[in-house]
């Protein structure tokens, strides 16, 4: 995965109304923690920390005054809830060989088996334990030909060298359901309120 290069400001106004004002300045506050050093509060660029945070789990060099620089990643990612704008975010500390765990999405690919069936993703992203700067963008699962009744384990995905599960084999990561299961229950719904009248 490719770094990002983004400039950091160390901030030392704390509290709400310093960050609106950095958000007025199209700025998002956000705090660097790791490596047992005290976390850094820092001020980063809205639009160029938005366009970074479009690509999951996205590797971050800061570049601070000074000519200091960091790899981080994103841990925390908090949005403004109607408008969707960035509010602040926690970045962790990386270094080169060290290994982290993060989520990586699961995307699909194929067709599922004719019949009306439905795929059900019972996790969107899949916790692994990868190389800090070798991190998976995501995760393709082939679902092809896939009937009512199938399902993809966590040990069923592909993942590259170095990268290991940090959940249970046994996890279901996907399942088909069959369209028509939802029918039934509804009749049901209809005689039980029938039968308390």
């Amino acid at each position: 995965m490719a770094e990002v290069k983004i400039p950091a400001e160390i901030r030392s106004e704390f509290g709400k109304g310093a960050a609106r004002r950095l958000r007025r300045e199209e700025k998002v506050p956000g705090v660097v923690y790791g490596h047992g050093g005290e976390p850094v509060h820092v001020a980063l660029p809205g639009h160029d920390l938005m366009m970074a945070l479009k690509t999951p789990n996205v590797l971050i060099r800061l570049a601070t005054e000074g000519g200091k620089s960091e790899l981080v990643i994103p841990k925390a990612v908090q949005r403004e809830a109607i408008r969707g704008f960035l509010v602040h975010v926690d970045l962790l500390v990386v270094k080169k060989g060290e290994t982290v765990t993060v989520d990586v999405p699961v995307q699909t690919e194929g067709e599922l088996a004719p019949g009306g069936n439905l795929l059900e993703h019972m996790l969107d992203a899949l916790p692994v334990e990868t190389e800090a700067t070798h991190i998976p963008e995501a995760f393709t699962v082939s679902v092809e030909g896939l009937g009512a009744g199938a399902s993809i384990l966590a040990k069923d995905v592909t993942l590259p060298k170095g990268t290991a599960l940090a959940v249970d084999g046994e996890t279901v990561v996907l399942q088909v359901v069959s369209a028509q299961a939802e029918a039934p229950a509804e009749g049901e719904g209809e005689e039980g309120e029938g039968g308390e009248a």
